[in-house]
């Protein structure tokens, strides 16, 4: 069901990202406009996924990814109803940008906390592999054509399938068995000193502290470029119609298929971080091509060439650090934990996209690009100094006998994780 869950609120998911920003195109080109809107739908990932962390550890994780797909519903439906009576203005889009943001961060960070109490430790590569692949299928290489031919049938089509896909996501959660809430080994603590928990745990572990930052710096390269590409696509140098401009985003989906299909090939013949280099390089593509290429329509097949990379790096790294993650995260600390990650990390994005506004509206879109893609060589170096082999090593330890895992739980992990 979790697969299953996947699949949907991404297809939903990408609809709506293709739809909002160009309901906001409709009435708008300023690039400083525009890139609010994906700014707010990344924004509670800096101010309130710590908190929410706390609450995934102390609650149950179905519970709240249902009421995340419930508010995800709503919020369409407001914009659905608007639309129909002509009243939609931007503090209406920027309202349920943020709702929707809100959304995102409860259903990311109970999603990844109940991965590992669902299944045994022995499926974590290959369903995370599974479940990321399926971000990219259908947040990218079925969902965002769609979004674009779904929009340009009329945005009233658009949000009313996104809002029913929504429905039917929650639904699938009702058939979601099992227990998925955590018991404390400790007793528990306030919020403020949970919250210092998870962010001592991440800081306390050199891997895992700078895997973060490093992704943190990527996160950034693609908020400033998913923020920007609406309306240098759209409203600005290339000119492309919004089927086209689906089609475009077509090609980081396809990437992230590709991705998924080849990271195990990867892991086995060079090493998981050879894997997880790869998005460094896509990362670094994806913001370097609209930077460097004429901004004409004719650079729209390189730039989506460029997104494809960048989609299948981003399947490799994701899959890899999941199960890194998994492998050295407590089960009772892994909302905390993943809140204090994202926040660090994908809290760059609503910055990145205002500052590629920024400097887009007073300097050009080759600025704009071309400093990000500066940014993503910096992590080169330190990416090859702490990812070592002996680093992950413990990843692929083989797995104890199933009894002693019951046993034993998640007590050893802790000790793993000072390695």
């Amino acid at each position: 069901m979790l697969v299953a869950f996947t699949g949907t609120t991404n297809i939903a998911d990408a609809v709506t990202r293709v739809a909002l920003p160009l309901l906001t195109v409709g009435i708008t080109t300023s690039p400083m406009v525009v890139t609010a809107v994906a700014s707010l739908m990344t924004l509670p990932w800096l101010l309130t996924s710590l908190h929410i962390g706390v609450f995934v550890d102390r609650m149950d994780r179905r519970t709240l990814m249902m009421a995340a797909e419930m508010a995800r519903t709503l919020s369409v439906a407001a914009i659905l109803l608007a639309y129909f009576f002509e009243m939609v203005n931007l503090p209406l889009i920027y309202l349920v940008a943020l709702v929707l943001g809100l959304a995102d961060v409860l259903a990311g960070v109970s999603g990844a906390a109940i991965l590992p109490n669902a299944i045994p430790k022995k499926r974590w590569q290959k369903v995370s592999e599974r479940i990321t692949g399926l971000e990219y299928l259908a947040n990218g290489f079925l969902g965002t054509p769609i979004g674009g031919f779904l929009t340009a049938a009329g945005f009233a089509i658009a949000f009313g399938v996104s809002g029913l896909v929504y429905a039917v996501g929650a639904l699938l959660l009702l058939s979601l068995v099992g227990k998925f809430k955590v018991e404390p080994t400790t007793e528990r603590k306030s919020v403020h000193a949970e919250i210092k928990d998870g962010l001592g745990f991440l800081f306390g572990n050199k891997l895992l502290r700078t895997m973060s930052l490093m992704i943190t710096v990527m996160a950034a390269c693609w908020g400033a470029w998913l923020a920007l590409i609406p309306v240098y696509a759209v409203g600005g140098p290339l000119g492309l119609s919004a089927e086209q401009y689906g089609l475009l985003l077509t090609w980081l989906g396809a990437g992230g298929v590709v991705g998924s299909l080849l990271v195990g090939r990867i892991n086995k013949l060079l090493g998981r971080r050879w894997s997880m280099f790869v998005d460094i390089i896509g990362s670094f593509a994806l913001v370097a091509a609209p930077a460097f290429l004429p901004a004409e329509p004719g650079s729209a097949f390189l730039i989506g060439a460029a997104a494809f990379v960048a989609g299948a790096g981003g399947v490799m790294w994701t899959a890899n650090s999941r199960v890194i993650t998994q492998t050295f995260v407590p089960a009772e600390m892994m909302g905390r934990y993943s809140a204090a990650a994202r926040m660090i990390a994908w809290g760059a994005s609503p910055i990145a996209a205002f500052l590629s506004g920024v400097i887009a509206q007073f300097a050009g879109y080759r600025w704009a690009f071309g400093i990000f893609a500066a940014l993503c060589l910096a992590i080169v170096i330190p990416f090859f100094r702490v990812v070592t082999p002996e680093a992950v090593a413990a990843v692929d330890q083989p797995d104890e006998p199933e009894d002693a895992d019951d046993k034993k739980g998640t007590e050893d992990k802790p000790e793993e994780a000072k390695a």
